[in-house]
């Protein structure tokens, strides 16, 4: 039998857990972005989640959804993409870069920025010591299971400096202008953990609207239920065998889960397996074969097929789409 892979062992017993099992930079855009006021930067990368760290300063973040907040100094923000934003002084402030996929600065004119406002390792914007500081971290990929962390996200939430204590500002601010070698593995481990620490905080306040199964997990039934498929996706679990353990009828079971958790016990088992099994082919080279014993398919067949039926892809064109 395979071994459990971190991730799997990072899920087990532990619902906050399984939520933010999704935050797994690899090459993440990170930068200490200075501005001197006016300033405004409209950011249409289509990048799944950034965050933004007030680090000295204010700033105004106005999303395209309606939303408008001002971010003062250990403010933290998080967009979810692809849905664009503006970052500005004032809300009003004219336009003075456009940020574009794979990272292309441009004027509002469409005239190139790249290279101009570079002012050192991982530093951007107009000086060094500009009196508005942000600590930027942008997720490039998506991975399947981190979907379950974006549709539990607002588009755009915020932490006031009050409400949450960050311990890893300071350390951030030295690390991000380093340059040196596993430096980029660095940066992204602590992204990681800036991003599970401000969710942490967000999930605790009462304007959180975490998913449906999330708090399901508090049901001393559907909760049951939903841990035994989480923490073993391969076992071949039916309504009955899981109605057993929880200790309810398969009919209880069933009309509670669905009724909590907004779908039947065996297609949320379907959507946590093959999104396992999508995680799985964009961050490791494990065989189709291999990764169907680790989710619970029968064949490498069995699982192709489910997944083009549910992602409208192969799951080799799934893995060519995310390397």
């Amino acid at each position: 039998m395979d071994a459990p892979a971190p991730s799997d062992m990072l899920t087990r017993g532990d619902p906050l857990a399984c939520l933010l099992d999704g935050p797994r930079a690899r090459g993440a855009f990170m930068i200490r972005a200075c501005f001197e006021p006016p300033w405004a930067v409209r950011v249409e990368d289509r990048a799944p989640l950034t965050v933004m760290l007030m680090a000295r300063g204010d700033a105004w973040i106005t999303h395209d959804g309606g939303e408008q907040v001002r971010l003062r100094p250990g403010d933290l923000a998080i967009a979810r993409g692809p849905a664009p934003y503006t970052c500005g002084d004032t809300p009003t402030t004219a336009l003075q870069a456009l940020i574009l996929p794979g990272g292309e600065c441009r004027c509002p004119d469409g005239s190139s920025l790249n290279g101009s406002m570079d002012l050192g390792v991982r530093t951007w914007g107009d000086r060094p010591d500009a009196p508005t500081v942000m600590l930027i971290g942008t997720y490039l990929m998506q991975g399947e299971i981190s979907n379950r962390l974006l549709d539990a996200l607002p588009p755009l939430l915020t932490l006031p400096a009050e409400v949450w204590q960050c311990p890893l500002t300071p350390f951030l601010m030295e690390e991000v202008v380093r340059d040196e070698p596993g430096q980029e593995v660095v940066l992204d481990r602590l992204l990681d953990l800036l991003v599970i620490s401000a969710l942490r905080a967000w999930f605790s306040r009462p304007e959180a609207a975490a998913p449906a199964w999330y708090r399901a997990l508090g049901d001393p039934v559907v909760g049951r239920a939903l841990r035994l498929i989480q923490n073993d996706p391969a076992h071949p679990w039916t309504v009955a065998a899981l109605a057993a353990r929880a200790g309810v009828s398969r009919a209880a079971l069933a009309r509670r889960f669905t009724e909590l958790v907004g779908e039947p016990p065996m297609a949320h088992l379907t959507g946590w397996r093959l999104a396992l099994a999508a995680d799985r082919l964009r961050d490791t080279e494990d065989t189709l074969a291999a990764i169907a014993r680790r989710v619970g398919y029968g064949s490498a067949f069995a699982l192709s097929s489910a997944f083009k039926r549910v992602y409208g892809v192969s799951p080799q064109e799934h893995r060519t789409r995310a390397a």
